[in-house]
């Protein structure tokens, strides 16, 4: 559930999701004594490059999903966002309104692939070179686009010829040269038996409360069930701020009234 200060705003319906894939930067050096620094510096390579990423953007996409969330956004938000929203499903799309949307994470999250640095590691001691420096990047990637093509979008925009970028294979933790190329399923068709259950459920429990499908950014067990020809839908009843999102964090959080209501 979406909520605005605790209040339940939208019932959310996962009906696609985003592709996961983690990406290794790799750079090595000889090393040496730190009094007698150089200009090759795997620290130096590894940073420069996020540095490049964090002012990277992917092309904006919209599937009819994605499509459909913003028809509703564009429906309850003011202002310039929905003037802004407005201007991204129109045929050819604003750019410059797209640009102003993906400023907010969560807007950004359904219009683009993104990927972020979520760890780095260098250096063995404090009087020493690094002979060695690596970095994290998460991606979560667009329905129609695989982890090997978004791996040489990271070369390119990386232009790092010292640095090596493999996959992190999630079966096996290996990293490889070379990324998957398999691609995040097209959303399945809205199963009217599954969607009159819940619209009676959900009327019931917040009434006049939308049922509204998106694409998570996230990830979940549907890449089984749908590989398996399953068509697959994700929900919850757990009241979140959209504005307190904080998943996975060490501060991860939940109002108190959500957890009871929810339980």
């Amino acid at each position: 559930l979406d909520a605005d200060a605790g209040k339940p705003t939208a019932f959310n319906v996962d009906a696609t999701e985003k592709l996961y894939a983690d990406f290794e930067l790799e750079s090595t050096d000889a090393g040496g004594h730190s009094s007698l620094p150089k200009a090759e510096n795997p620290i130096y390579d590894v940073s420069n490059a996020l540095v490049k990423l964090s002012h990277a953007s992917f092309p904006f996409e919209l599937n009819a999903v994605t499509r459909s969330w913003l028809e509703h956004m564009r429906a309850i938000e003011d202002g310039a966002r929905a003037k802004d929203i407005k201007g991204a499903l129109a045929t050819p799309p604003d750019l410059d309104a797209v640009a102003r949307l993906s400023r907010d994470p969560r807007y950004n999250s359904s219009l683009h692939t993104t990927c972020v640095a979520t760890r780095l590691d260098g250096g063995h001691a404090n009087t020493a070179l690094p002979q060695r420096a690596t970095g994290i990047v998460n991606c979560r990637i667009l329905p129609g686009h695989s982890s090997e093509e978004v791996r040489q979008d990271l070369i390119r925009i990386f232009a790092e010829p010292k640095l090596t970028v493999r996959y992190l294979d999630p079966a096996t933790d290996k990293r490889l040269d070379v990324g998957s190329d398999r691609k995040a399923l097209p959303p399945p068709p809205p199963r009217k038996d599954v969607f009159d259950a819940l619209n009676a459920v959900a009327g019931r429990m917040w009434p006049g409360i939308p049922i509204v499908t998106e694409m998570t950014p996230g990830a979940s067990d549907s890449i089984y069930t749908m590989a398996a020809g399953i068509p697959t839908y994700g929900f919850n009843g757990t009241a979140i701020d959209r504005d307190d999102v904080r998943m996975h964090g060490r501060d991860e959080r939940l109002r108190v009234k959500s957890f009871d209501d929810s339980a």
